[in-house]
């Protein structure tokens, strides 16, 4: 009922519906009119053959007959009251079976459909609705924040244009409002003076035009932007964005960090103030053939095994775990502590055979940029002439063409990096390589993160999906919690010690036991414990930093709430 009268409530506001309802009042008004008529001459006719009916059943044969029923319980026997049967008859068949209906669906039953449809895409939010994040469009990386957001119980809605748009999104359960992008009144009703924050994904034209008109709703609202060229940056900061993301650079960033040049060393993948996060290839060093308990990397360096790589499958560090050639591990330490490690165990190989690039758009150029910032070498396939910027490193072709691909060095190089924007491709492309080098280096980028598990069927040793890193970008910024993605589906994030916790050491916590996530650094005031011992205390109003998978860092958030 309370549903019902949501919806009558609609159409009552709603000038046209108004006036579709009260014709449709009307018109049953006239029907009522015309059966209480026909209920008199019924009485009348039959008073005439000299029978007496009650009222109630000469409404009830009214009914019966203009509805086509007709039992034939009561039947006239003049032809007077045959001619009547007929007029009531043919009446109720124009009325009750043709116009009526028709009258109820158009003018209630539609009117009342639809309003049930915009009240699951509304055109405002509460006033009580507060502190949100605000999407302007629901894209890869706005897809993969939410399930972020979803996870931390952060609110969120995202904006739509287009009314079929936002049914389809309800239907996947996600908030949304209904609204025009440019209008200033729509972010008013986002309540965007209260948001926490306005995250804007589209082109750069679009989200220039969003910062400009939130900036002109609050001044003190965070506004973040994407940007795909280099040229729209300061013009998104002069509209009033507070931070612009490059996610194509930092892919490429990403991409050659993981990238071998055929050496057996640790590269720093990312930094949380001191403490430094690395992979480090082992193919060729004293550590092959031995347990990580039997390396005793934190006995001889300082360093930190957090876990270790076998053909893009990441697995916890144990100490029985054993190093083979193929294996990458995932180190944790301070800057010295990495370069302790580099001295002891880097193998040094000369290998003058470029890296291959396959795709040369804005993430292959970055990736391109990042390799010849380290020193190495590289060559990039690409079936654009208009991409192609330089003859001496660009390869113009296609990368499923063989002779392509041995022209750019294929069957010698150490890796071959994937970095279309299809994933489609990129999975072709990755089995292509994997079949031609058993023993190559395959990163592969994905767009979408359903398809991060087909990436890594396909042989990629490591898959980086560009909207998991979009999301962690805008997470941070966020403030919510300090997030470093380690590689698809393995993050670093930083927390304050939760309450239940304070005063028990590492080891009487159970938290890597009980959710599958390793504290890897103690973060108080005044200094940052790397790799702490398990009997040490967890202070109040002190953070942590954790590694884990994604199904590990929901156990741990269902479990202490921080």
């Amino acid at each position: 009922m309370k549903i019902l009268f949501t919806q009558v409530s609609y159409l009552i506001k709603n000038k046209p519906d108004r006036r579709n309802l009260k014709l449709l009042l009307k018109l049953s008004f006239v029907l009522l009119c015309i059966v209480l008529a026909f209920t008199i001459i019924f009485h009348l006719l039959m008073l005439r053959e000299g029978r007496d009916f009650s009222w109630v059943t000469g409404f009830y044969w009214t009914l019966t007959v203009m509805s086509t029923l007709g039992f034939g319980d009561i039947t006239f026997t003049s032809d007077w009251g045959r001619f009547f049967s007929i007029v009531v008859l043919i009446t109720g068949m124009l009325f009750l079976l043709i116009l009526f209906p028709f009258t109820f669906i158009n003018f209630f039953y539609a009117p009342w459909m639809k309003a049930q449809e915009q009240s699951r895409v509304p055109k405002h939010l509460p006033e009580d609705f507060k502190g949100h994040v605000i999407l302007t469009q629901f894209d890869p990386v706005t897809e993969a924040l939410i399930k972020k957001l979803n996870r931390i119980q952060f609110p969120y809605v995202v904006l739509v244009q287009d009314f079929t748009e936002g049914l389809r999104l309800r239907e996947l359960n996600i908030n949304v409002m209904l609204g025009d992008l440019e209008d200033p009144q729509t972010y008013v009703k986002l309540n965007v003076q209260h948001a926490a924050l306005v995250a804007t994904t589209s082109k750069d034209i679009v989200n220039t035009s969003v910062a400009f008109t939130v900036r002109g709703i609050s001044e003190t609202v965070p506004i973040i932007a994407t940007c795909n060229e280099e040229a729209s940056e300061d013009i998104l900061r002069l509209a009033g964005a507070n931070h612009v993301l490059r996610l194509g650079e930092n892919m490429g960033l990403f991409l050659a960090r993981r990238a071998s040049g055929g050496d057996a060393a640790a590269q720093v993948i990312g930094k949380f103030e001191e403490l430094n996060i690395a992979e480090a290839s082992v193919s060729g060093s004293s550590l092959v053939g031995k347990t990580i308990g039997e390396s005793k990397l934190r006995e001889n360096v300082g360093v930190s095994v957090l876990g270790v790589w076998e053909r893009g499958k990441f697995q916890a560090s144990q100490l029985e775990t054993l190093i083979s050639e193929s294996t990458v591990l995932v180190l944790a330490g301070t800057e010295v502590q990495i370069q302790a490690y580099n001295k002891k165990y880097a193998v040094k190989q000369k290998i003058a055979a470029p890296l291959v690039i396959l795709g040369g758009g804005r993430v292959g150029r970055a990736t391109g940029n990042a390799l010849a910032a380290r020193g190495l070498d590289y060559r990039i396939i690409e079936k654009l002439p208009s991409r192609v910027k330089d003859s001496e490193k660009y390869i113009l072709g296609d990368a499923g063409d063989y002779d392509i691909l041995e022209k750019a060095g294929i069957e010698t190089a150490p890796c071959v990096i994937v970095s279309t924007h299809e994933d489609d491709v990129n999975v072709y492309l990755t089995i292509y390589c994997r079949k031609l080098r058993p023993d190559i280096q395959v990163i592969t980028r994905a767009t979408l993160e359903r398809n991060l598990a087909t990436m890594h069927r396909a042989g990629a040793d490591f898959v980086l999906s560009y909207a998991s890193m979009g999301a962690n970008a805008i997470l941070n910024l966020l403030k919510k919690s300090d997030t470093l993605m380690v590689a698809e589906g393995l993050d670093l994030l930083k927390v304050r010690v939760p309450a239940q916790l304070v005063g028990q050491s590492i080891a009487e916590t159970s938290i890597r036991k009980e959710t599958g996530c390793t504290i890897i650094a103690i973060k108080t005031k005044d200094s940052l414990e790397v790799n702490p011992d398990p009997s040490s205390l967890l202070p109040q109003d002190a953070e942590i930093i954790l590694i884990g998978t994604v199904d590990a860092e929901d156990k741990f958030f269902k479990e202490y709430g921080v």
